[in-house]
């Protein structure tokens, strides 16, 4: 397989990657970068558990082909942690159950800050709207849009 050079900017990090020109934005971050922390489920854009922010926006990464991501900023559910404080987005989604079997959990936070970034005090309608690209089969959704409300109650420095 023909092998091209791609500059991505993961999580802050520029790297410079010379990988086959088949793989997807999934693979190579699992594979070549170690962040395993986005999920592949389907693997055909269905499910949600591999969505990343990619230039400010919520994409599939199992979808998006490593040469078609060259020179963009990615964000992953590793780069929400700071200095070792969970996003609150994750703190969120633990304080309202929102995690079950967590399989689901990095690509549903990731379409909510995505959605947050965006609109920071969204609609229930919008973040319906924002995760309905998502699966979950364990939680249902009701603690999931709590907890994305939850979440922008505290960025927009409301009490919880």
């Amino acid at each position: 397989m023909k092998k091209i050079r791609v500059k991505l900017n993961v999580n802050g990090k520029n790297h410079i990657l010379n990988v086959p020109s088949n793989k997807t934005l999934l693979e190579v971050l699992r594979e070549y970068l170690g962040l395993t922390g986005t999920k592949e489920g389907c693997g055909e854009g269905e499910c949600g558990a591999c969505v990343v922010i990619m230039n400010g926006m919520a994409v599939n990464s199992c979808l998006v082909l490593v040469g078609q991501a060259g020179n963009s900023k990615i964000i992953t559910i590793e780069g929400l942690e700071a200095k070792g404080e969970l996003h609150h987005l994750q703190e969120a989604f633990i304080k309202a159950g929102a995690v079950q079997c967590g399989f689901c959990t990095p690509g549903m936070i990731m379409s909510a800050k995505a959605l947050l970034d965006k609109i920071p005090n969204p609609k229930e309608e919008e973040i319906r709207s924002a995760i309905s690209g998502n699966l979950c089969r364990c939680t249902g959704y009701a603690k999931i849009t709590k907890a994305i409300k939850l979440a922008s109650s505290r960025i927009n420095n409301e009490q919880i």
